[in-house]
């Protein structure tokens, strides 16, 4: 009980609330297709050719998240959906904490940020393999802290690190971005600012290339062999991502959701520019490469507040440190003190695990999961004994892979598969009801459509001879088209 000051409680409950924060209910589309593919591959082994779709039967697939996704089904099969927000809790906090660790200042300065920082992240939260790289990306963060900052060698558990990493998720691209980032900022510090903290030698620097060099050989190690390596180029290669798909696109500064982030972005700079302490060149590279690529790419947001959290936390701290604003610890804790120290934790903790047991609550859930998944529809398809081969909207091809497993779909949300010429020229002309779009529908033997209601296809159809509105009305404002034998 004297052990705890109220320093060490707002750290409980800073990281209490995070969890909560960060335990929401699963309503990704993209969840399903994981763990389908997970189900599938603890069945009959690691997939090479795409066993999902009949547009793509057969073809090589790289399955680049077959680790994450076999995690994430066992979270799956023991709590369900409380599993899988448990899950994105979890990876979310851990993450949370390694940045915490890179942080600087008190414990009220950095609670203050990471709250920012969470807020920031939290828009991409989800569900899927990708926590595992925001994760990760935070623990090489702390690895380079270690080894920049405190002294402390720890560059061998780098490559480790990114063995691992190339079996879960291929943001392991994210890793040599930031190794990347270290290397030339570490070069650029010796060469301009050799007197500056925290400036590495040249045989560190050195050190640094080969743990990079050492750790692009690990990535290999996974059931591909090399091909992994391709996999992000080929994936941010793809046109139609950043035309079609959200998380793709550049952020909408009119949604609420992504003001934390303008908070951080320009917090950090007025920081950095009314503190005494210089930017140093490797914190400049890294922030200003992962605010472009958040910019260019609202997933990428997340990447962006683990870097730039900390950033802020020691410009701030200087700041406040040049102005002698200075919460000193309480050094002796009473036991009247601990006591209410406990009774805080206690109901501040409380109410966290309330919040996140409410992810139990089937009706609440149901509501939520029906803003973003065809539940109806798919309950639906499976009692009327429709036949495809079948046209699905590219969101809900994830979600029909998990939840109507009998019939393959046209599309889903493993972009790398599909491919640019097809995801624009095959499934968007078709979607859309732009011209050709009977041709398709044709040459793929289509007797089952199942789009939302507002579609340009869905508007084609309503008036197409041969074709009739099995259902439409209800739950996500879904339609489903059969077409008529003659």
């Amino acid at each position: 009980m004297r052990q705890l000051s109220i320093q060490r409680a707002a750290v409980i409950i800073l990281f209490g609330l995070l969890f909560a924060l960060a335990a929401r209910f699963p309503t990704d589309t993209d969840t399903w297709w994981h763990l389908r593919s997970a189900e599938y591959t603890l069945q009959n082994g690691i997939i090479y050719s795409d066993p999902f779709s009949f547009t793509k039967a057969g073809e090589p697939w790289i399955n680049h998240s077959w680790g994450a996704q076999i995690m994430l089904y066992g979270f799956w099969l023991i709590a369900g959906n409380l599993g899988l927000s448990l899950f994105m809790a979890l990876l979310a906090t851990l993450g949370m904490w390694y940045v915490y660790r890179v942080s600087a200042g008190s414990v009220y300065l950095r609670a203050f940020t990471l709250v920012i920082g969470a807020a920031t992240a939290a828009v991409f939260w989800s569900p899927r393999p990708q926590m595992f790289s925001f994760l990760l990306s935070a623990v090489l963060l702390y690895l380079l802290h270690l080894h920049r900052r405190e002294g402390l060698d720890r560059l061998w558990l780098i490559p480790v690190l990114m063995a691992i990493w190339g079996n879960l998720h291929a943001g392991f691209s994210i890793g040599f971005i930031l190794l990347g980032g270290s290397i030339a900022g570490a070069i650029l510090s010796r060469l301009l600012t050799p007197s500056a903290d925290a400036v590495l030698s040249w045989a560190q620097i050195r050190k640094l290339v080969i743990v990079t060099i050492v750790s692009v050989m690990a990535i290999i190690i996974n059931p591909y062999g090399v091909q992994m390596l391709a996999v992000p180029f080929q994936t941010v290669g793809i046109g139609a991502l950043q035309n079609f798909i959200q998380e793709w696109n550049s952020p909408d500064f009119h949604g609420r959701e992504t003001w934390p982030f303008i908070l951080l972005l320009l917090g950090t700079l007025g920081a950095v520019g009314a503190s005494s302490k210089r930017l140093d060149w490797t914190d400049f590279l890294l922030f200003s490469g992962t605010a472009f690529m958040a910019l260019l790419a609202g997933r990428n947001i997340a990447v962006f507040a683990v870097v730039a959290t900390p950033i802020l936390t020691r410009h701030l701290d200087s700041l406040l440190t040049d102005r002698g604003w200075i919460i000193r610890p309480v050094q002796r804790v009473t036991p009247h003190m601990a006591r209410l120290n406990l009774i805080l934790v206690s109901v501040i903790l409380l109410a966290c695990v309330l919040k996140v047991l409410t992810v139990l609550e089937p009706k609440t859930l149901r509501e939520a999961q029906a803003l973003t998944l065809p539940l109806d529809v798919a309950d639906h398809l499976r009692v009327s004994n429709l036949r495809g081969p079948m046209f699905n909207s590219y969101n809900w091809g994830g979600y029909f892979m998990f939840a109507w497993p009998q019939e393959k779909v046209f599309v889903d949300g493993r972009t790398d598969l599909y491919g640019d010429q097809f995801l624009t020229n095959e499934y968007l002309a078709t979607a859309t009801g732009a011209d050709g779009w009977r041709d398709t529908l044709d040459r793929y033997g289509i007797r089952l459509v199942v789009v939302e209601a507002g579609s340009g296809l869905a508007r084609v159809l309503a008036v197409e001879p041969g074709w009739r509105l099995d259902y439409g009305g209800e739950g996500l404002d879904a339609v489903v088209f059969v077409r008529e034998t003659a």
